[in-house]
């Protein structure tokens, strides 16, 4: 799982990771709440409530664009058959990884910061306003990609 992140981020080693949490989300709209519900309750154990809602709104905008972009259209899955889309919290000690992997092998899209006239695309800009950094990356195995964003930590309070 940490493979696609790699590129793009400060070194990561595997082995250091102090927490992590992950959660498979139904292909319904509902998922973004419940991916909201389970960042909370992480955060809150994580004593990162004072990140919440930076992480929150991110998290937000990485499961929307899984469902509306990442899934084919009309497909239904036999029952007991693996959730495609699925969130990861990540946690070093001075920073938070939010993944979400879908199904979909396209790159995700941004609108241009001007291009108010478009329908969707800006969620990508939320994520990277919010965020230290993010970007994506193919899974190795083939099926699908994961987009991530990564948050530094600091300190309530600190600079």
């Amino acid at each position: 799982m940490l493979e696609p992140l790699r590129q793009g981020l400060p070194p990561l080693d595997p082995g250091a990771v102090s927490d992590a949490a992950s959660c498979s989300l139904p292909a319904r709209h509902e998922a973004v709440r419940e991916a909201r519900q389970f960042t909370r309750k992480t955060c809150e154990q994580w004593d990162l409530d004072h990140r919440f809602d930076d992480v929150c709104l991110v998290v937000s905008e990485l499961v929307t664009n899984a469902l509306r972009h990442g899934l084919p259209t009309c497909v239904p899955r036999p029952t007991g058959q693996e959730t495609p889309v699925r969130l990861h919290l990540l946690r070093w000690t001075g920073r938070l990884v939010c993944a979400v992997r879908d199904p979909s092998h396209g790159s995700p899209v941004t609108r241009a910061a001007n291009d108010f006239s478009a329908e969707s695309g800006r969620g990508l800009l939320l994520v990277e306003s919010f965020s230290d950094s993010w970007g994506w990356q193919p899974m190795r195995s083939g099926r699908g990609k994961m987009v991530w964003a990564l948050f530094l930590l600091r300190p309530p309070g600190g600079a």
